[in-house]
C-alpha cells in the first residue's frame, strides 16, 4: 500500500532477488539521499523539480504551491530491502518510489512528472444523479464489508509471488464472479503481470450512452506485506489494503443490486504487486496508456478503516488531480454532509494513484486519516481488524464515497 518504500521492496524483483539485478526507479528526494549514502553502485540518472500543491497547514483546504526533487536511479535489485527498513526506521513516513521496467520508462515518467501536463480528458464534474445515489447509499452494510476484510486477512499473506497471493487473487476473482453473475453488462476478469503468478483482478461493467469508451477506474491493491517478504511469513494486510478491495467489492455488490447500468463504463481493479514498487498498477495504466484509452478518472482506496484522526474523509493533494479532488470534496459534501474532509501531502509513490498520475492520467487518493496519524500496524503480523476494533464503520465511510464518484461520474 502507501508506504511503499517502507516495506515495498522486500521482493521488489521479477521474482526472486539476484545479486547484480538491474533495478530503475524513481524516487522523491528524502529516500534518494538515502541510497546516495548507504547504496554501493547506485547511479543518478535525471532528477528534475517537480510542482505539487499542498495544505498551508494540515488538514487545510487552502493549498499552497511547493516542489518535491524527484529522481530517476538505477542500482542493483538486491539492494533494495536494505533501503527500505532505512526509510521506515529514519524517515518515518510513507513510500518513495516507484519500481520501473527500464531506464526509459522510468525517464519517461520523470519527464511527465515535471511537464504537469492537464489530462487529455477533463469531465464537467457535475453532480446531478442524486436519485440512483441515493439509492444506493442505504443499501451498503458494514457487516459484509468487515467479512471481506475478515476473509481476505485469513490468508497467510497476500504476497505477490507466493502462493498464497494467488490463492487470494483467484478467491476475489470468485467472489465477483458470483456477485454479478446473470448480468451480461458485468464481466471479471484476471490481470496477467509479466514477473511474478500473482493476478490483478478486474470487473468492467460496460458503458450504455454515447460515450461509453470512456473509462473510470476505482482501485484498490489485493498484495499485502510484512517482514521479510517470505513465502510463509504472516500478513494479514487487514487494513492495509483489505480495507480498500472490500470496499470496492462493497460498491460492486451495492450496483449490481440496483442493476446500475452507467454511460461510461467502470472498471474496479484490485491490484497486485503493489507493496513492490506499485508494480501491477504500474503495468496496467502503462498498457491504457499506450492503447490512447479514454480514462476519465481514477479513485484509489488503499486503507480505509483505521480512523487515526478526529476528521473523516482526507483527500491527498500531491501526485494527484486538483480538479478530481475538488469533485471528491464536492461528493462528500452533496452526500455525506455530516462526515469532515481533511487535506494532507504523502509524498512521492505512496500508492497506486501514483501510476496513473506518472501516466497522465487525472487519479485522487482519499485517505482513512491523516499523514502523522494512520494505521502503524501495517506491514506486520498485527494489521488485523483489531487494530480498527472489529468493524468497518469508518470504511463504510469510503464505500459511500466511492458509490457516489462512480454513479456521478459514471453518468456522464
Amino acid at each position: 500500500m502507501r508506504r511503499t518504500l517502507i516495506a515495498a521492496v522486500m521482493a521488489l524483483a521479477c521474482g526472486p532477488l539476484l545479486a547484480g539485478e538491474t533495478a530503475w526507479i524513481t524516487v522523491g528526494d528524502a529516500a534518494w539521499q538515502l541510497v546516495a549514502a548507504e547504496t554501493a553502485g547506485a547511479r543518478l540518472l535525471s532528477s528534475r523539480d517537480v510542482a505539487v500543491g499542498v495544505p498551508a497547514e494540515r488538514g487545510s483546504a487552502r493549498l499552497v504551491p511547493a516542489v518535491e526533487r524527484v529522481h530517476a536511479v538505477q542500482l542493483d535489485a538486491d539492494r533494495l530491502p536494505q533501503l527500505s527498513t532505512r526509510v521506515h526506521e529514519e524517515l518515518r513516513r510513507c513510500g518513495g518510489f516507484v519500481r520501473h521496467e527500464s531506464m526509459s520508462e522510468a525517464l519517461a515518467v520523470l519527464h511527465r512528472l515535471q511537464g504537469k501536463a492537464e489530462p487529455a480528458l477533463a469531465p464537467g464534474y457535475a453532480i446531478d444523479d442524486a436519485a440512483e445515489v441515493n439509492a444506493g447509499l442505504p443499501l451498503a452494510q458494514e457487516s459484509r464489508i468487515l467479512a471481506t476484510i475478515q476473509r481476505l486477512s485469513d490468508f497467510q499473506n497476500r504476497l505477490y509471488d507466493s502462493s498464497h497471493g494467488v490463492a487470494a487473487s483467484d478467491w476475489l476473482a470468485g467472489e465477483w464472479r458470483g456477485i454479478v453473475a446473470g448480468r451480461s453488462w458485468m464481466k471479471v476478469s484476471q490481470v496477467r503481470h509479466a514477473g511474478w503468478p500473482q493476478k490483478s483482478v478486474k470487473l468492467v461493467i460496460k458503458g450504455n450512452g454515447p460515450n461509453t469508451a470512456e473509462t473510470i477506474v476505482l482501485g484498490a491493491h489485493l498484495d499485502s506485506i510484512a517482514g521479510s517478504a517470505t513465502s510463509e511469513v504472516r500478513a494479514p494486510g487487514a487494513d492495509d489494503d483489505a480495507s480498500g478491495v472490500a470496499a470496492l467489492t462493497e460498491v460492486i455488490r451495492v450496483l449490481t443490486e440496483r442493476n446500475y447500468r452507467p454511460q461510461r463504463t467502470i472498471e474496479f481493479i484490485a491490484y497486485a504487486a503493489e507493496e513492490v514498487g506499485l508494480r501491477g498498477s504500474q503495468q496496467i495504466a502503462k498498457k491504457y496508456q499506450r492503447a490512447g484509452k479514454p480514462v476519465v478518472g481514477v479513485l484509489q482506496l488503499d486503507m480505509t478503516a483505521f480512523q487515526g484522526d478526529p476528521t473523516d474523509l482526507w483527500i491527498y493533494t500531491d501526485y494527484t488531480n486538483a480538479a478530481q479532488n475538488q469533485f471528491v470534496a464536492d461528493l462528500a459534501a452533496a452526500y455525506l454532509p455530516l462526515l469532515s474532509v481533511g487535506y494532507d501531502r504523502c509524498g512521492y509513490g505512496c500508492s497506486d494513484h501514483a501510476s496513473w498520475t506518472g501516466r497522465g492520467f487525472a487519479a485522487s487518493f482519499p485517505f482513512e486519516a491523516s499523514d502523522a496519524h494512520y494505521n502503524k500496524a501495517i506491514h506486520t503480523a498485527n494489521d488485523t481488524t483489531a487494530t480498527f476494533g472489529n468493524q468497518a464503520l469508518h470504511a463504510l465511510k469510503f464505500v459511500q464515497l466511492a458509490l457516489a464518484y462512480a454513479v456521478e461520474l459514471g453518468s456522464d
